[in-house]
């Protein structure tokens, strides 16, 4: 059976790339072919005439060698900007099919697949597509990543409270430390733990230089997930 989750966070630059490729690399020490997925991402530059994203092509590394990269990154918008407008300025839409076509060939070269969302859950993807639909169409558990800041308590349990009422599963979560001046850190931590309904698969220290290959050894995926 494939072990597939599709990583969300509590908002954009709290590490989502950064818990993936760590996630991969956990997935891969258990002895797993697992790859990333980026199904969009805005903010591409131009390598060898085709535009490429950071961190697909950091998913990329840390997943299982020799993936097209037009199959972890279907849609790779070139402006920095909410996926909906990159999109229209590069005069197209993103829908449902190229992601789904992309995800059954990467379904068929590995054994789990890490797909890493945009922004916070309920960032839109189009004008028509949210990624809640996303999820429902992959039939994927979700993993929110929760930015270890002030404020991260109240963004997580919204976040958790979204999905539910999307009507999507939350597996687990994963604390990253994006703050280091943040006060009583482990007491947040602990409030996190009891309220959010989901267990937590690790916390990611603040290091900002860090492989995610070295930072693999703080997560614990259940064995429910197949860890």
């Amino acid at each position: 059976m494939m072990l597939s989750f599709y990583v969300t966070g509590t908002d954009t630059g709290i590490g989502k790339t950064l818990a993936s490729c760590a996630l991969l690399y956990r997935l891969r020490a258990h002895g797993l072919r697992a790859a990333g997925m980026k199904p969009v991402a805005s903010g591409c530059v131009r390598i060898d005439g085709v535009w490429r994203n950071e961190d697909a092509l950091a998913l990329q590394a840390a997943g299982e060698s020799g993936i097209d990269y037009a199959d972890i990154n279907p849609f790779a918008l070139e402006q920095p900007l909410a996926p909906e407008l990159a999109a229209r300025d590069a005069g197209i839409e993103v829908t449902l099919a190229p992601i789904l076509d992309a995800y059954a060939r990467l379904s068929a070269q590995a054994d789990a697949l890490v797909v890493e969302g945009v922004g916070g859950w309920a960032a839109p993807l189009s004008a028509t597509l949210m990624q809640a639909d996303l999820v429902r169409a992959l039939r994927l558990p979700v993993v929110l990543v929760v930015g270890l800041r002030l404020g991260c308590l109240n963004h997580a349990l919204l976040s958790a409270r979204a999905i539910a009422a999307d009507g999507l599963t939350l597996a687990g979560w994963i604390g990253s430390h994006v703050d280091p001046t943040m006060a009583r850190v482990e007491d947040n931590i602990a409030m996190l733990r009891h309220r959010l309904p989901a267990p937590c698969w690790g916390v990611l220290p603040y290091a900002p230089d860090a492989a995610p290959q070295a930072l693999a050894a703080h997560l614990d995926i259940p064995a429910s997930m197949g860890g």
